[in-house]
């Protein structure tokens, strides 16, 4: 009986080795599956907000009036308020509205919301882009017979790519911090699972 005792201490000792083992690859594993998915609403970001950006940016920059207010105003309402209350918003806002929920999942609805913002951050660094081109460079094309189509992809957007390569980068790298904000609505990525280990 006094042999069987040490025995079984070390059998214990070992299935408790084998339990935590367990349990840090069961947390790995969900680490993993949360920083995927904080990888993908980055990319559908970037997917979506740089060619969006440019679109407002052309409206912002419109002849016509009215139009050109208006986006500015957008811009500036975006540009002016906290990522995370956009997100509050964008989730929320339809239900607090009595409307039924357009969303069919939290990540949607948070991809949307990082869309929107940086779409308009990315439109006010391709228009101060666009605006450093001197106009000598699009009269010179005009010179040529050039339409306006082909002096901005031939000779107005290589110029723009040079200059807005830096506050891109800004830009990309502060996306890269900010889809932690997806939390606010119980999206599960990195931070949020982490925090649920840690407490």
């Amino acid at each position: 009986m006094q042999k069987a005792a040490p025995f079984r201490g070390c059998f214990l000792l070992e299935v408790q080795k084998i339990d935590g083992c367990v349990f840090v690859s069961v947390i790995l594993e969900r680490l993993s599956g949360a920083f995927l998915l904080n990888c993908e609403l980055f990319a559908l970001t970037l997917l979506f907000a740089l060619p969006l950006g440019l679109v407002v940016s052309f409206g912002s920059m419109s002849r016509c009036k009215p139009l050109s207010a208006a986006v500015k105003t957008f811009v500036w309402i975006i540009r002016g308020t906290p990522l995370m209350l956009q997100i509050i918003v964008i989730y929320l806002g339809p239900g607090l509205l009595g409307m039924s929920n357009p969303w069919p999942g939290r990540m949607v609805a948070a991809v949307v919301a990082f869309a929107i913002n940086y779409a308009c951050y990315f439109s006010e660094i391709y228009r101060g882009g666009i605006e450093a081109v001197p106009k000598g460079q699009t009269e010179a094309g005009e010179v040529l017979g050039m339409t306006k189509t082909q002096i901005f992809f031939k000779v107005t957007l290589l110029q723009v790519i040079k200059r807005i390569l830096p506050p891109m980068g800004n830009e990309i790298i502060t996306l890269v911090k900010d889809t932690s904000l997806a939390n606010t609505i119980a999206n599960k990525e990195i931070i949020m699972m982490a925090k649920e280990y840690s407490a």
